[in-house]
């Protein structure tokens, strides 16, 4: 878990209006980068915090509610999956700026894809499971 470079989320969204995109309201999930049917992925450089391929220029305010709707990965420099948990949100990878108490994704992320409020998680190896 040492080589963990990357989390990548793949959560179910309930509320798509949760959001705003460039400072609209996502009312039907339209706008946000990384949809995929019903479901959100996001991939975030761990070092850095900054979300991977987000479109330069859009800025978001997340704040989904996931539940136990979720499949959470942590990738290696190559982009191999390394570890695996579902579930509950990873609160300290995917929560920057508040506490979604492993229901919600909080983000809030800037025009350059960082994360504002961005603190490297700590890996803890026992909430993982090998990919």
């Amino acid at each position: 878990m040492k080589d963990a470079r990357f989390i990548l989320g793949h959560a179910g969204v309930r509320y798509w209006e949760d959001a705003e995109v460039n400072g609209v309201e996502d009312e039907d999930g339209t706008l946000i980068p990384g949809r995929e049917g019903d479901r959100w992925k996001v991939k975030i450089d761990l070092p850095t915090g900054k979300v991977v391929d987000w479109p330069e220029g859009t800025t978001a305010d997340i704040h989904y509610k996931v539940c136990d709707e979720g499949e959470y990965w942590l990738l290696d420099a190559a982009g191999n999956k390394i570890a695996y948990r579902e579930g509950y949100v990873p609160g300290d990878f995917l929560c920057h700026g508040d506490n979604g108490y492993g229901d919600y994704i909080i983000l809030k992320v800037g025009p350059d894809g960082q994360i504002a409020d961005y603190e490297r998680p700590e890996i803890v190896q026992e909430e993982w499971s090998p990919a």
